[in-house]
């Protein structure tokens, strides 16, 4: 049985988590916070998580775990068969890692956990926010999904990457990210009535606890 390594606050676990269960597959979590541990260095060689353990090997990094999820289980796919159409679901899935994950990420402290960062930070993340959520609208269909019609890995990395950018710019600069993007808005309501998507809400809401303990006990 497929074993996943990660814990159910991480959004990038979550996006796996919806995969797996997008595709009926069954798999064990194996629950474990990002460390450098030998044990789990052995797994994940940089001790991140999400880590997928299958029957050949272990194989980490999310965009990589999606893909091998669906050339070994291409029911029900998450990309596309045909090459230019596969492709600009992968160039979705990575425009909104690259210029809405990643730039939200380094304010993830003060929005979310009771840090703060510069203000350097808070104004190059507004600006780089704003310029993702530009950029996404213009690249992406919402017809009504991320790449078309198609349920694909990009409506994935939408919900659990976007959603959070969202979050850090309502919080920390009273932003709403889907103003003027219709479009986007009504794809998070329709992904958040997924029955598979209430499921994972619901386990991270009972995992946050025993995260924000994990969190603080870095910031004692």
């Amino acid at each position: 049985m497929l074993k996943l390594y990660g814990f159910d606050v991480s959004n990038y676990f979550n996006m796996i988590k919806l995969a797996l269960a997008h595709k009926g597959l069954d798999y064990e979590v194996v629950t474990v916070y990002p460390n450098q541990e030998p044990e789990f260095l052995a797994k994940s060689p940089m001790g991140k998580v999400p880590a997928l353990e299958t029957e050949d090997g272990i194989i980490v990094e999310t965009n990589i775990i999606l893909e091998y999820l669906d050339a070994k289980y291409p029911d029900k796919p998450l990309y596309p068969v045909d090459p230019f159409a596969q492709a600009r679901v992968k160039e979705l899935v990575k425009f909104m890692e690259l210029y809405l994950e990643l730039p939200a990420r380094r304010c993830h402290p003060e929005a979310f956990f009771g840090g703060k960062v510069s203000d350097e930070t808070r104004k190059e993340v507004k600006r780089a926010l704003f310029r993702g959520m530009t950029g996404l609208n213009r690249l992406a269909s919402f017809s009504p999904y991320v790449a078309g019609d198609q349920f694909s890995a990009a409506d994935i990395m939408f919900l659990y990457s976007v959603d959070l950018a969202s979050g850090v710019a309502y919080k920390l600069f009273n932003i709403d990210l889907f103003d003027g993007s219709q479009g986007a808005k009504n794809l998070m309501a329709i992904l958040n009535e997924l029955p598979e998507v209430q499921k994972i809400a619901a386990d991270r809401k009972a995992a946050n606890k025993a995260f924000v303990e994990y969190v603080t006990s870095f910031q004692k």
